[in-house]
């Protein structure tokens, strides 16, 4: 009898287990864009702290060849994806998410990580240069013709730690530049299409110190995107989430947990 009923108990408290994972909510994927001048690798310090509180990352490529062609990319790529999905963007990839996440159901909130949030028919180019600020140009080396008829451009190596990474470490920074991924001029001008900042929770990190964006310009599309929480972390530079990596972090997560 004993036995029977110590049996009983195990099946009851494994049914009780059971009941109790089922009833947890699945945690969302969260895919990664990266931007202009940048690789996914720009990611790495994010993903670390991701993965280890139990979150699925995908830190997908981005082309940066147009807002279009790119944000139809990040589109395929999630219409792979069953479970939920918060879609980060920084830089050029808040173009590209703001487009990416139109019609698509599972996406349950937006990151914007130093990122634009366009409204349509804004280009990157011109909410940079819609307040003071940005430094980006000057910064910019020759660039270079594409076969196609179009233009890369790149930061200049001599600049781009003070430029774009300025509150990374300098080795780190020269390994960054070397490594930068052009984008093509026509994609900083390509206007925007429907944003899904208006339909889709959004979420918005940034430094003050930004000398592609400014601050102003980042502070400008939170406040119209309604943004749930805006954090501005002092002294970061146009790489957030390469310096303070726990802090953007904290922001997708917050993202990640919230209710819609």
């Amino acid at each position: 009898m004993k036995k029977s009923i110590f049996g009983t108990a195990l099946v009851a408290l494994g049914l009780a287990t059971s009941i109790s994972r089922a009833a947890e909510p699945v945690k969302p994927t969260l895919v990664l864009v990266h931007g202009a001048f940048a690789d996914s690798s720009s990611w790495d310090g994010v993903t670390r702290i991701l993965q280890k509180d139990g979150y699925k990352v995908i830190a997908a490529a981005n082309p940066l060849r147009g807002v279009k062609s790119d944000a139809t990319m990040v589109s395929d790529l999630l219409s792979t994806l069953p479970s939920p999905v918060v879609l980060v963007g920084h830089s050029y990839g808040g173009s590209v998410i703001t487009e990416a996440a139109n019609g698509h159901e599972n996406v349950k909130a937006l990151v914007y990580v130093a990122a634009f949030a366009p409204e349509t028919g804004e280009t990157a180019a011109g909410l940079s240069g819609k307040f003071p600020g940005s430094t980006l140009g000057p910064a910019l080396a020759a660039p270079v013709p594409t076969t196609g008829g179009g233009k890369d451009l790149y930061i200049e190596l001599s600049k781009f730690h003070a430029q774009f990474a300025a509150d990374v470490p300098a080795l780190a920074a020269s390994t960054m530049g070397v490594g930068q991924r052009p984008i093509a001029e026509a994609a900083l001008n390509e206007p925007s299409g429907k944003p899904a900042w208006k339909d889709i929770p959004s979420w918005f990190v940034y430094g003050d110190l930004d000398k592609n964006i400014p601050a102003q310009a980042l502070g400008f599309m939170a406040e119209r995107a309604k943004s749930r929480q805006t954090v501005v972390v002092k002294g970061a530079s146009h790489v957030v989430m390469v310096s303070n990596p726990a802090k953007v972090a904290a922001v997708i997560e917050t993202a990640a947990k919230a209710s819609p």
